[in-house]
């Protein structure tokens, strides 16, 4: 099967390609460049990720007026989504994301991915799906996978901010503090 993952260079994401890989999928990796404020550092691990892997990595780059993002961006996972349906050249079997349990957001959630699967089942007759292999995992569980599973967390960017160095403050570099202090070793 051909699986495109949505790969922000995050460890979700990256935990996403080593999980479709193991299950023995053929995957592409998709990176969107929607005018983030660290797409440099996000695309820099994307294609980290993708090497260390050594699968296919395409880089979406969209324009527009530029835009301060903080936190939760509406309408972020339906946008890439829809700009790897429209890239790819033939239908994957499924478009993959890394979401996953614990977070308020809609586009991480049960029915962002059900309504989601239903535009894409209209657009392309049932044969790609939108898949959260995670969606039911905690991000500790997640995390918890990469480390069992030896993914190169040290290639990963989690920072939403930025700009060169993780800031420290946001919720995704919060998210990583908590999550490798708690780590078994």
């Amino acid at each position: 099967m051909q699986a495109l993952v949505l790969l922000s260079g995050g460890i979700d994401s990256s935990c996403c390609v080593a999980f479709y890989r193991q299950v023995g999928h053929e995957v592409t990796g998709v990176f969107v460049d929607y005018g983030q404020p660290v797409n440099q550092q996000e695309e820099q691990s994307a294609k980290a990720i993708a090497g260390y892997y050594t699968i296919p990595l395409h880089v979406i780059r969209f324009s527009g007026p530029s835009k301060e993002f903080r936190n939760e961006i509406a309408g972020r996972n339906a946008f890439v989504t829809f700009a790897a349906l429209m890239h790819s050249p033939h239908r994957a079997d499924l478009i993959a994301i890394g979401i996953h349990a614990g977070t308020t957001y809609y586009d991480c959630s049960e029915h962002f991915v059900g309504h989601m699967n239903a535009l894409l089942s209209g657009y392309c007759n049932g044969r790609t799906i939108l898949a959260a292999p995670f969606l039911k995992w905690s991000k500790q569980s997640v995390y918890d996978f990469c480390v069992k599973n030896e993914i190169p967390i040290h290639l990963t960017w989690s920072c939403e901010l930025g700009p060169v160095d993780p800031c420290g403050r946001c919720l995704s570099c919060e998210d990583r503090g908590h999550l490798s202090a708690r780590t078994p070793k």
